[in-house]
């Protein structure tokens, strides 16, 4: 039996591919399933490279501050045995919070 598999891939990184298959003389679906074949038998081993993830200015600034709280101690919840603890801090912490505004 055959069975078709769709992905979704970056288009320049599919037409990379494609020239790149067309210039050896094979398709790019051949090439997919002879990776994949390879991949199943042990023959092509694939690892992920991390990606760093900038964050943009606002974020950046965010967990800046955050970071400068955890340091310092500030606008932290406590730790909590049960959920019901949890529950009753955070009920406090919205009516509070209400009362503020």
């Amino acid at each position: 039996m055959i069975t078709q598999m769709v992905f979704k891939l970056d288009n320049k990184l599919k037409h990379a591919a494609q020239q790149r298959a067309k210039k050896q003389g094979i398709a790019l679906s051949d090439l997919y399933k002879q990776a994949t074949e390879s991949f199943v038998a042990g023959e092509l081993a694939v690892t992920f490279a991390p990606t760093l993830e900038i964050p943009n200015t606002r974020t950046a600034r965010i967990l800046r501050q955050i970071t400068k709280d955890v340091k310092a101690g500030k606008n932290l919840s406590p730790a909590f045995s049960n959920a019901e603890d949890a529950i009753q801090y955070l009920e406090n912490y919205v009516r509070r919070s209400k009362h503020r505004n």
